[in-house]
């Protein structure tokens, strides 16, 4: 679903791409055992057909009104939904724009599938600068919304629990070669 709206200020605008090495990530929302209808489920299980993953429309309206409040404070570096894909791949779509990448730890109490390709709702990925982390997790905690810090970014590696999935600029050329490999009737390899 696209979505067209009013910006009043300019300055408000703000956009997914992680901005600054060392700027802190958080997931605000709530992680959960889902990998229904996911990405993940179809191409690696083969699982077609599945129950939708997890939605509430009052967490949702919940989760929009922190952000927009947080974008209004300029508490925040980069905002994006956590959808299609799940996690890993909103943190990929945060880091191609400028090509940095992300250090992040996952939460235990979550499957790691879930945790990282699970396309429940009610979920957004944001950075902040380590200047303002207090100043958003004193509003966080106000609004009984939950949140997790995740890990930071990098210069462009980008590692889960310790482990390496490789540099930015390489999912990069994987990543802009689709649509044009897709065209020429080639494989995406």
């Amino acid at each position: 679903i696209g979505m067209l709206g009013v910006l009043t200020d300019k300055a408000l605008q703000m956009d997914i791409a992680f901005k600054h090495k060392g700027d802190v990530i958080f997931l605000i929302g709530t992680s959960r055992n889902d990998i229904n209808s996911s990405e993940y489920l179809v191409s690696y299980h083969n699982v077609r057909l599945s129950p939708p993953p997890f939605f509430d429309s009052k967490e949702e309206m919940e989760v929009h009104n922190v952000i927009k409040m947080l974008i209004g404070q300029k508490l925040v570096c980069s905002v994006h939904d956590v959808s299609n894909g799940g996690l890993f791949m909103t943190l990929i779509e945060s880091c191609l724009p400028i090509g940095f990448g992300f250090d992040l730890t996952s939460d235990s109490d979550i499957r790691l599938d879930a945790f990282l390709f699970g396309e429940s709702q009610s979920r957004v990925v944001v950075s902040v600068s380590p200047e303002k982390q207090s100043d958003f997790i004193d509003f966080m905690i106000k609004t009984g919304v939950g949140f997790t810090a995740l890990g930071h970014v990098t210069k462009g590696e980008m590692r889960v629990d310790d482990n390496s999935f490789g540099f930015v600029e390489d999912i990069r050329k994987v990543y802009s070669g689709t649509l044009q490999n897709i065209m020429e009737g080639n494989s995406c390899n």
